[in-house]
This record gives structure tokens, sequence and C-alpha cells, in this order.
């Protein structure tokens, strides 16, 4: 029986080391440690040996018992342990991979465009300031020079917020920057260097030129002296540092109820440079910006007296810059969110 138990214990730690799975563990207690083992068969033979062999056999049997049980034990563990690692294994990141490209934003073409217009001008002394985009009545129009009545109202077609009582003062989303100019002058005295960038709403349908929503920049200097030479070499600056130094630049006589004498602000063509193409209509030259003088009753509304102080303004719309710069056909694409186009300006 002795031979029996050494064949036995062989066996069992064979198979014991070839167990790799929780699984294969179990079926092998169940074959070398359970009730019904042949271990077990072999102990309950003891009391059929005779006496003298019992204590000698009993003893090796039960020491055989208990070195599987360790054995199993420390099996046991090791796999446990190399599952544990197996799981780690699995959840880890490669740190020597390259890690996967997360998604960057990029600022808005327009906000890109005003950031280079503020540049242009913060580099000539101008300060960057914003308003309200809900403004009074008084403010849009009463006091740039155009009272309820005036035909240039229509040019400003807005959207209108109701008051809650008759006697409170009219007020709308604001047509232009321009009201800015003249909440600047209300509480700073000259001199005045200032260019104010901000959103601005029209009640108009949309199309390729045409945005009910839209971003415009306003510029005003007032100051003793200041003369429509100051006003031309202010855009000149401006118009080459943002379209190529090699811009020629055209005043041309134009009508704002807020300025006297009043330009509009055109530079060559820098597609075909000035000859005459399809971009610039055949005329080779591009409009970009109104500007002018301000007009002495817009200086009174202020509180500024127009004896002595004069001042010029300036004003444009920001996309409508991009869209010069960049050949973009529809002034829509700004606001459609469409990826592909935003991509374009990352």
């Amino acid at each position: 029986m002795l031979d029996r138990l050494r064949a036995l214990e062989q066996e069992a730690r064979t198979l014991l080391s070839a167990a790799a799975t929780s699984e294969e563990l179990e079926r092998w207690r169940i074959r070398f440690l359970g009730r019904k083992s042949e271990l077990s068969d072999l102990l309950r033979q003891l009391g059929s040996l005779p006496p003298e062999e019992r204590p000698k056999v009993g003893a090796a049997a039960n020491q055989i018992k208990s070195a599987l049980e360790t054995a199993f034990t420390e099996r046991q563990r090791a796999i446990e342990a190399a599952a544990r690692a197996a799981a780690i294994a699995a959840e880890a990141v490669d740190v020597t991979l390259p890690g996967r490209p997360v998604p960057i934003g990029a600022l808005h073409p327009t906000t890109q465009m005003i950031r280079r217009i503020t540049e242009i001008f913060s580099s000539l002394g101008f300060d960057i300031v914003t308003g309200p985009e809900v403004e009074w009545d008084y403010y849009n129009f009463e006091a740039l020079n155009i009272p309820r009545g005036h035909p240039a109202r229509d040019q400003w077609d807005t959207f209108w917020i109701t008051p809650e009582e008759e006697s409170e003062r009219p007020m709308l989303l604001r047509t232009h920057t321009s009201p800015m100019q003249v909440r600047i002058m209300e509480r700073q005295q000259p001199p005045i260097r200032v260019v104010v960038p901000g959103r601005v709403y029209r009640y108009e349908a949309t199309d390729a030129t045409h945005e009910s929503v839209f971003f415009q920049f306003e510029g005003l200097a007032v100051g003793e002296g200041v003369t429509m030479a100051d006003l031309k070499g202010t855009i000149y600056t401006f118009v080459r540092r943002m379209f190529g130094e090699r811009r020629r630049v055209r005043f041309r006589c134009d009508f704002f109820p807020f300025v006297e004498p009043g330009v509009d602000v055109g530079v060559d063509c820098w597609v075909c440079d000035g000859a005459g193409c399809s971009f610039c209509r055949r005329s080779g030259w591009i409009e970009v910006m109104g500007a002018g003088m301000v007009h002495p009753r817009v200086l009174e509304y202020a509180g500024i007296d127009p004896k002595r102080y004069t001042g010029f303004a300036f004003g444009g719309g920001v996309e409508r810059f991009s869209l010069l710069l960049h050949r973009i056909d529809d002034i829509r694409l700004f606001y459609a969110n469409d990826i592909r186009f935003l991509r374009q300006f990352a």
C-alpha cells in the first residue's frame, strides 16, 4: 500500500502543476482530496492491514494528504494571483504608445478677424471698448442725428422690445455699434481714441450677403484740431495693414446722418490689382467701410463743444472683411456651424 500511496502522490503533484485555471484546480481537488477520492479509499482500507503495518501506513497516508492539501492551497493562490495580474494588464494603458489625438478647438473666424482689427488699431493708440447690445432708442438713433421720422431710420429696420409700461423709453436691439460713440463722449472728455467691436441686429431677410445678426466695429477719435487728414491717415494705415502694403485707397462722398462730410472707403482689388475682374465686379475697386467727420450735432448731444473739438468716425462689417480677404461667397456660412467650413480657419 505504501507504493500505491507514493505513486498516487507523484501523480497528484504532476497534475497539480499542470492545472492552469480554477476549474482545472477544482477537478483536481475532487479527484485527489474529495470524499470519494482514491486517497480517501486507501485511508478507509487501513483497517484491513495487519496490526503491525497500520501505524506506518497510516502515518504515511496522513503525511501525503497534508502535503497535497498544502500544495493545493499554494497552487490556488498562484492561479488567483495570475488571474488578477491578467485583469490588471488588460485594463492597463501602455504609456509607450502614441496618445489618442484630442480634438482641439480654434477661434471662430469672426473672432479671429475682430482680434486682427483691434490689434491694428491698438498699435495706433486706440482703446478697445464694448457696449450693450440692448440699447435705448435715444443712443441708437436720436443722439446720432437720426430723429423720429428721419428717412435714414428705414436703413436700420430692427427688433424692438415692447416696454412693460407706456411711459418707458423705447428700447431695441442695436442696429450698429455707433451708439457707443455718444456713450463714450458722455463719460469721457477729449482726447478720445476708441474702437468698438460688437454684435448688431437687423430685421431683414437673409441671403448670401445679408444676415439679421452680424458683427461690426466702430472707431472714434475726438480732440482739438482733428481733421479729415487725420481720418485719411488712420484709414490708410489700417487698410494697408489689413489688405497689404501695396493697396491703394479711395475716398468717395457718401451720406451717414452722424458724420459730415461722410465717405465710403474703397480699396483697389487685390485679385486683379485694379484692372477689373469678377471679384470686384469689373470696377477695380472694393468698398470696405464707411467713415467721416463727426457731425457737430452728435458732439452737442454728448455734451462736447463742437466749436472747440472735432473728430472722425469710421466703421465696417467684421464678416465683410473675412468675406473679402478669404473670398467667401456666402455670409451665412459663418453661422451655419459647418465644421468643414470652420476647420479651414483653425
